[in-house]
């Protein structure tokens, strides 16, 4: 696959690492990290397995580019893979890293006939024919080898880019997993990662994060790393904070001291477009955890109002544009960590 000659690194020049990543093409990584020492296998495209040499303190899965314009991660994995390679005999966990859809990276568009990360189910009507829905089935496959044999922790960091701007640059969702006592560690995590905010959301979703969590118990999250862009706009210092607690995290060394806990929210609310009725009641320019009043109206469709409950409810993810059946908002309280 040929990309376009914006995928450069941030100095404008052309980065074998950056471009073979956005690509999903592990070829030279995967030779250099088995010359390293490593037990290495590429099981599908844009799939990599490096076991650790020694007994792994974790199994960890960490995604990026599942919507093809959200390219910051994929310009910070770039740079933390090509710095592991160098000391490959470091690698602590057992690491599969995937490339969600190389296709609408080539192309710099969030998809190509569908969005990937409302297709990790069953359940998938109009798309199910899209090339989106197969790619979904390949990386199912190859996430349940390898978390259907627990080996002790199991993380999945799914790691995007948000559409707007937001009161917190960076934050977490995170699904109901089986193992609740792990969010804690996980919270701590996200805090040394300068994560800003974390939401937690016990709703059934269809998003990468989701299925790991729902289908293996994994300790799992979508994180959302500043905003969609080109790759070529984007450097890997953007987010040296959380490159570097990534990076202790393979090495399974303490993490730096980091930021404050992340600022802790509920999902209350998920806001559906089900017909060309539906109408929300937010701008185009709506940041994401712009707040609203108790009783305010959030969306409309026919007789059907979604208002705020009780207590003041902040909108994360708004979208009326979405495909029907989809998921235009998510609105969320703040709350206390779970202990």
């Amino acid at each position: 696959m040929s990309l376009p000659d914006h995928y450069q690194d941030a100095d404008g020049a052309a980065s074998t690492t950056l471009k073979a990543l956005a690509a999903g093409d592990f070829t030279e990584l995967a030779r250099r990290f088995a010359v390293g020492g490593l037990d290495v296998r590429v099981p599908g495209s844009g799939m990599l397995h490096l076991r650790a040499p020694h007994p792994a303190a974790m199994q960890l899965l960490v995604s990026v580019g599942v919507h093809g314009n959200e390219t910051t991660p994929i310009a910070m994995l770039a740079s933390l893979l090509q710095s592991l390679a160098e000391t490959p005999m470091a690698l602590a966990v057992d690491l599969l890293i995937v490339v969600g859809n190389p296709a609408a990276i080539a192309r710099g568009t969030r998809f190509i006939d569908a969005d990937l990360n409302r297709l990790f189910c069953t359940e998938r009507g109009k798309f199910a024919g899209a090339a989106e829905a197969r790619r979904a089935d390949a990386i199912m496959a190859i996430t349940s080898a390898f978390l259907a044999a627990p080996a002790g922790p199991q993380w999945h960091l799914d790691l995007h880019s948000a559409i707007r701007p937001s009161r917190y640059a960076r934050f977490a969702v995170i699904p109901a997993c089986a193992d609740d006592r792990q969010q804690a560690p996980l919270a701590a995590w996200l805090g040394s990662a300068a994560v800003e905010a974390m939401l937690f959301n016990s709703q059934r979703a269809s998003t990468y994060s989701a299925y790991t969590a729902r289908s293996f118990g994994t300790v799992s999250c979508t994180v959302e790393l500043g905003q969609v862009g080109t790759l070529g706009n984007s450097s890997p210092y953007e987010l040296q904070a959380t490159r570097r607690a990534l990076d202790a995290l393979l090495r399974n060394q303490a993490p730096a001291a980091g930021g404050p806990m992340p600022a802790s929210f509920q999902v209350v609310q998920e806001i559906i477009r089900h017909s060309e009725d539906f109408r929300m009641n937010i701008d185009d320019a709506c940041h994401n955890f712009t707040a609203f009043a108790p009783g305010s109206i959030i969306a409309s469709e026919g007789q059907q109002i979604a208002r705020v409950g009780a207590a003041t409810e902040y909108v994360v993810f708004p979208n009326p544009h979405v495909p029907i059946g989809q998921r235009a908002a998510l609105m969320v309280v703040e709350t206390i960590l779970p202990s």
